[in-house]
């Protein structure tokens, strides 16, 4: 059985300074309850690695917004024009990636393995202070795992032993993300006793706390 836990509890956890991870698309399969709850605590010098900075009134945003990250590693931030204001502004460090390399890395760091190698960006601004490794011909820049302190991720369904189930595109990066950091909160739609097998996405053994968004 995992800890279940409130999501004020959940972010008094994360201290400042902390690297999060911070699943979801857009708005699509965010834990929104844990990050108001973060917004409250006034955390500091947070960095943050997020497919993207959601809209500056939601959720990821509202941590850039509170003035709460200092850093950014992610895809886009075409949503949320704070955060360029920030980052041209130079009050938030923004590191981008392709989509793709930035899961790769996530993974990478999951999986135990000492990094990735892609061919995406050879020849762009993307190799710069790069290794480059030449395999057969053909140039790839070598990118290194990314892990975090804390992953704060979302979950449809979630049973007490951890076990987490998505519902469509709701498990986007939070999957990837559910291996990659020191310590794992779920906030679950749903908090059912035993899942089916058939439905688990993610073994609750990555797990380390549990939030149930209908509970305060």
């Amino acid at each position: 059985m995992k800890k279940i836990i409130s999501a004020k509890e959940a972010a008094s956890l994360i201290k400042d300074g902390s690297t999060i991870m911070v699943g979801g698309f857009l708005s699509c399969g965010v834990a929104d309850k844990i990050i108001d709850e973060l917004v409250k605590t006034n955390v500091k010098n947070l960095t943050m690695i997020c497919n993207d900075t959601s809209f500056q009134d939601s959720d990821k945003g509202k941590l850039i917004k509170n003035n709460q990250v200092t850093k950014v590693i992610t895809t886009h931030i075409g949503t949320n024009p704070v955060t360029g204001e920030k980052m041209h502004s130079g009050q938030i460090e923004v590191e981008f990636y392709p989509m793709g390399t930035l899961v790769e890395k996530i993974h990478a760091k999951g999986s135990g393995l000492g990094g990735v190698l892609t061919p995406t960006g050879i020849g762009t601004i993307l190799e710069n202070g790069k290794k480059i490794v030449e395999i057969k011909g053909k140039k790839y820049i070598f990118e290194e795992p990314l892990g975090a302190d804390y992953a704060i991720i979302y979950g449809t369904k979630v049973d007490k032993f951890g076990n987490v189930a998505f519902r469509g595109t709701t498990r986007n990066f939070n999957t990837s993300m559910a291996t990659a950091a020191d310590t794992v909160i779920v906030q679950a739609d749903e908090l059912t006793d035993c899942l089916n097998p058939d439905e688990v996405v993610i073994p609750g053994i990555f797990i380390d706390y549990i939030v149930n968004r209908g509970i305060d």
